[in-house]
């Protein structure tokens, strides 16, 4: 199950379809075309450094998304082009009058149902 204490990196999400058209890599290899839904997401670098462990590995969920589960792509050569990637920046002033800037990422997560019945631990 994904981890409760990150359910609010999905509260934004929003559901996309990753496509690309099937081609030959510079190896000369067919690689077949992308159709896969998933969930596109903006979130704050020190956020996302506290989901990189999380990478890779496939989660079930709650909520909205139940029924469904995630992977977060990170270094998949399959899924190069939606690998995490700059997300811009906000600059800001906290209450004390300091400025501050908070750098984004964003990232995405194949999507995909559940098919199988959990079991619980």
């Amino acid at each position: 199950m994904w981890p409760d204490e990150y359910d609010y990196v999905l509260n934004d999400a929003e559901e996309v379809v990753l496509e690309a058209p099937a081609s030959v890599d510079e190896d000369g290899l067919e690689v077949e075309a992308i159709h896969r839904s998933a969930l596109k997401v903006r979130l704050s670098q020190q956020d996302f450094e506290r989901i990189w462990p999380l990478a890779e590995t496939r989660y079930r969920l709650d909520g909205r998304f139940s029924g469904k589960a995630i992977t977060l792509i990170t270094n998949n050569p399959h899924y190069h082009t939606w690998h995490p990637a700059d997300g811009g920046s906000v600059e800001g002033v906290s209450d004390s009058g300091v400025k501050y800037t908070t750098k984004y990422v964003v990232a995405y997560f194949l999507l995909d149902d559940v098919r199988e019945p959990a079991v619980p631990a």
